[in-house]
């Protein structure tokens, strides 16, 4: 670990312009990463946080296909929603790029030309999966087939999204093209390869001797696995028609792998943003004093923790990272977040649907971090820390500060009278918490440094419920001067301490004090004066609204729609039966006909006494759909009935034909029945 770097660089995975940003995102990354800048930020250090769209390789290109639009348009599309999402929830970054930019294609190609310059790529023919009706090779995600590892199914050809596996497309069992459903052939190709198999003894001293202590347990057991298992060989080129161009000779037609140059998009997002303010980015990416981290998920450890290392080692130039703080997977409602499958909370939904709530979602999403293992967002969840934690706790000492501070004093922070015992520990307390949040911090343990900042608001509740200043005020508002005072000095802090997490909170906090300026993390720890004697205050106004449950309901709906669609979607019709003559159909009688009667059958839960005119004449029909239908409302309810089916005894019932039925989309029987008005009862179906 580096000790007091002189500057940050802080990275967050440039995310794929394929789709909008959703909560698994930001749980994984984006959030984290940001509460970590704007902490340093309020610690006055030297930051640099940077980002940017990732626009090549086959993700754009296959929504692009699916789209029917060219992949600029998709990029172009994408980017937009996605930087004004980061701009509305208050991502900070220092700039956001995009990798179709000259100054990424440019610095992208360097880096390439520099390794192949020196040597350091094996220039391989091999053979590739190749759709022949197609008549194309077949990059890692236009291949579907069986994980080798853990039997999944549905892998593509570079990641196993059950088990987390990095695959190579060659590895899948029975692959099949995506694009046309094809059996792939293997063909030859030539690319080039970096050697991680040269790299092996570097990343070993490196990672697990150098960062055994200091690298979550979920990242360094990912690394040491891959590590142990032997490193080999990987492409860095891909026969693909979007991405940057690999620049040497003989190999029109080819990509630069997009993993290759996707990491290499924090450098160019660098230059671009030294280019705009004048500095000089080379002591962000090549000083020793600086200190690097890349905030991921887990599907990107291994290129953030051993191919990328070993490109920038590559190099020579370079620093590596000092840490690589990644979170696991968080999943939506009991399933796993799909962007295909439009399993998840997008954005820019969220901010439409709840206006000026950006604090609330990234307060749930905080403390219900995927930090060490995979977590669960449910809706419930998220209303019950609004209305019990941010509502009932912070939001609630907020407002009873500034109501009893301007309904006793117009709003003016009181002097001073004597501190008890009680002020002051609850001062001296208030002043070890910046310490306690950024040990936490410091050790990229986000939920344990936001139950930290809770507990400031929780101080602030015990110490107003105990010194009961409403009741103190008839008989000793000297007394109230102090108390109100040290409340206040809790609340200044708050708006400092909590705006790394809640930045919009912390916005807010400060107007209705009045705090011009943000006060320092570290101005927080030494002095109890955050806010003066004498100082004006602004009127109350609630920090949080709670959250009903219809607003809950809402989502909840909105999400069982979108299982639904998708097994409406996805429903695959069951195969023929076996073939018959034309003469075993006409032996059936189906005739239409309306149900005139129904009833319950007694101690039978599934069946129904029906009473049908089939035109030729009324009879009854045992029916098992009384979980589906109530008897009031099917009477009067055309139906299309077997008619000639031999009479069956059912719990003591004479059932004499079968009423016709399917399922829908959600798998509530439907009865089967003319579409037209004025079918006649006894009407032959044939």
């Amino acid at each position: 670990m580096i000790q007091n770097p002189k500057r940050y660089t802080i990275t967050a995975a440039l995310p794929y312009t394929n789709g909008p940003i959703h909560i698994g995102h930001l749980a994984g990354v984006y959030v984290p990463s940001d509460i970590y800048s704007r902490y340093l930020r309020l610690q006055g250090r030297d930051v640099l946080f940077v980002c940017g769209s990732d626009e090549h390789g086959v993700a754009i290109s296959m929504k692009a296909k699916k789209e029917g639009i060219t992949p600029q348009e998709v990029i172009d599309k994408y980017d937009g929603i996605i930087r004004k999402s980061f701009s509305d929830f208050g991502i900070s970054f220092d700039n956001y790029s995009r990798t179709s930019a000259k100054i990424h294609h440019d610095t992208a190609s360097e880096f390439f030309r520099k390794l192949y310059d020196k040597g350091d790529f094996i220039e391989e023919v091999t053979e590739q999966l190749y759709d022949a009706k197609a008549d194309q090779f077949l990059a890692d995600r236009f291949v579907v087939g069986t994980c080798p590892k853990c039997g999944n199914e549905e892998a593509y050809g570079d990641q196993c999204e059950k088990c987390g596996s990095t695959l190579n497309a060659t590895d899948l069992i029975n692959p099949k093209s995506t694009i046309t459903g094809e059996t792939p052939i293997m063909k030859a190709t030539k690319h080039w390869f970096l050697p991680l198999d040269r790299y092996e003894d570097f990343l070993k001293e490196w990672i697990l001797v150098g960062h055994k202590n200091d690298w979550k347990p979920n990242v360094y057991g990912q690394v040491k696995s891959w590590i142990d298992g032997g490193l080999e060989p990987r492409a860095v080129t891909r026969d693909l028609d979007w991405g940057i161009d690999v620049p040497v000779e003989g190999a029109e037609g080819k990509k630069l792998y997009v993993w290759f140059d996707a990491p290499i998009g924090y450098i160019s997002s660098t230059k671009e943003w030294a280019l705009r303010e004048g500095k000089d980015w080379e002591p962000y990416w090549k000083d020793q004093d600086t200190k690097l981290v890349h905030f991921i998920g887990k599907d990107n450890i291994v290129f953030h923790c051993i191919i990328f290392p070993a490109m920038l080692k590559a190099e020579g130039s370079y620093i590596l990272p000092d840490n690589v703080p990644a979170n696991e997977f968080l999943n939506l409602e009991g399933n796993k977040l799909s962007t295909s499958k439009n399993w998840a909370v997008w954005l820019h939904e969220y901010l439409e649907e709840f206006p000026n709530q950006q604090d609330v979602l990234r307060y749930a999403l905080t403390s219900n971090a995927p930090e060490t293992k995979d977590n669960d967002f449910t809706w419930k969840d998220f209303q019950a820390r609004n209305n019990n934690e941010l509502v009932a706790i912070y939001g609630n000492f907020i407002n009873r500060v500034v109501v009893l501070t301007n309904k006793y004093y117009n709003g003016i922070v009181p002097t001073p009278n004597e501190l008890s015992e009680v002020d002051e520990a609850t001062l001296t307390e208030l002043k070890a918490y910046p310490a306690v949040i950024s040990s936490s911090l410091e050790r990229y343990r986000f939920r344990e440094a936001l139950s930290e900042l809770m507990n400031v608001a929780r101080l602030g509740n015990k110490y107003l419920a105990d010194e009961e200043p409403w009741k103190v005020i008839k008989d000793n508002p000297e007394r109230v001067q102090t108390q109100m005072y040290v409340a206040l000095q809790i609340a200044a802090a708050l708006s400092s301490l909590c705006e790394p997490f809640l930045p919009f909170t912390a916005t807010k906090l400060s107007r209705i004090l009045k705090i011009k300026s943000p006060l320092n993390w570290n101005t927080v720890a030494q002095n109890s004066d955050l806010i003066p004697a004498g100082h004006q205050i602004g009127e109350a106004e609630l920090l949080f609204a709670k959250i009903e449950d219809e607003e809950i309901q809402k989502q909840i709906d909105k999400l069982e729609a979108t299982k639904t669609a998708n097994k409406a979607e996805n429903k695959v019709a069951e195969p023929q039966k076996e073939t018959i003559q034309f003469e075993d159909f006409t032996k059936m009688d189906i005739r239409t006909g309306t149900i005139l009667e129904a009833e319950k059958m007694p101690k039978a839960n599934k069946l129904l006494i029906l009473k049908i005119d089939t035109g030729i004449d009324v009879r009854t029909i045992v029916s098992g759909i009384a979980e589906s239908f109530k008897p009031e409302d099917i009477i009067g309810k055309k139906v299309t009935v077997l008619v000639n089916l031999a009479p069956r005894n059912l719990r003591g019932v004479e059932s004499q034909g079968m009423i016709l039925m399917t399922t829908n989309a959600e798998g509530k029987l439907v009865f089967v029945n003319p579409d037209t008005d004025g079918i006649a009862n006894g009407e032959t179906i044939n």
